[in-house]
């Protein structure tokens, strides 16, 4: 048996290697992220001009003030609400399903399948952007040349109205679902397969196994990417390489940051809409946390 002063020695060089290891990160992070976000907080507080940083004084709390009396708020609120509600539910059906083909025992070559559909999500939003507008567009696009015509409709000439641009940004965030089908395949894989045989031996069949087996027991990946989902969406987040949309963060409240800061110049207010957008994020994110406990399988958790 190995002495105690030498198993502590051993600990304590585990930790300090440890430490030496991951320095760089928690450096990157100290300097280039958790500086900033304590920083923009205190300029929230402020009103800081881009074009005349030297006339900067403490304001208080009027920037919140003017949020709050801000119209285009509650419209950001309602645009972000409704974008959400457009394509999370459809990326996380979109998920699962592609999961669950992939993880057929029948797939045949399943590595290079399942690499084929995750590639589409590391492709740059503004390739994809540009792909679809040059799909879609009324002249030269291939929808209206080829294949419209092909079966006897008319042209598609309204592409850039509000219906058109909503469809496309509903189907082309289908193209971010890379991560969240490797998130549901890896825990469908988990899955032991004796839970299966059992199930079968009992006379379930697929819909079966898969509604009242593989979906309860897929719960916490399922809110894992939901919640990745919806912060991307409300916020803009790149996560995992999600790609993103041409102009601006892709997320109104992003975009309408970005408008305060680098048209307006107005740093002060636009990093006090940063911060009021993050208290609402953080809102929906301890709800949906609440509202797990009643849907999602943890086999470790004590009722």
């Amino acid at each position: 048996m190995m002495p105690k002063h030498r198993q502590t020695s051993q600990q304590h060089y585990k930790k300090v290697m440890g430490l030496l290891l991951i320095s760089p990160w928690l450096i990157g992070f100290g300097l280039f992220k958790l500086l900033p976000i304590l920083a923009s907080l205190g300029l929230s507080f402020t009103d800081f001009y881009m074009l005349d940083p030297g006339q900067t004084s403490f304001i208080g709390l009027e920037n919140y003030t003017r949020l709050l009396q801000d119209r285009a708020i509650g419209y950001l609120v309602v645009a972000t609400v409704n974008r959400a509600i457009r394509t999370v539910p459809l990326q996380l059906i979109a998920s699962i399903l592609l999961a669950a083909l992939l993880a057929s025992p029948r797939l045949k070559a399943p590595t290079p399948v399942r690499t084929l559909f995750f590639l589409p999500s590391i492709i740059p939003g503004v390739a994809i952007a540009f792909m679809w507008y040059g799909f879609m567009d009324p002249v030269t696009g291939w929808l209206n040349r080829f294949i419209l015509p092909a079966v006897g409709l008319s042209g598609f000439n309204d592409v850039y109205s509000d219906a058109a641009m909503s469809f496309l940004f509903g189907i082309s965030s289908l193209w971010a679902i890379g991560p969240g089908m490797l998130i549901m395949l890896g825990a469908m894989q988990s899955i032991s397969s004796e839970i299966h045989e059992a199930a079968r031996v009992d006379g379930a069949g697929p819909l079966v196994k898969f509604f009242r087996i593989t979906l309860p027991v897929i719960t916490p990946a399922i809110f894992f990417s939901l919640i990745i989902n919806l912060i991307a969406v409300f916020g803009g987040v790149i996560l995992l390489d999600r790609g993103n949309s041409f102009r601006g963060g892709g997320a109104p409240f992003d975009d309408y940051i970005t408008y305060w800061m680098f048209e307006q110049w107005d740093l002060g207010y636009a990093a006090s809409v940063a911060w009021f957008f993050f208290v609402l994020v953080m809102v929906v994110v301890v709800a949906l946390f609440t509202w797990s406990r009643r849907w999602v399988y943890y086999p470790d958790r004590e009722f």
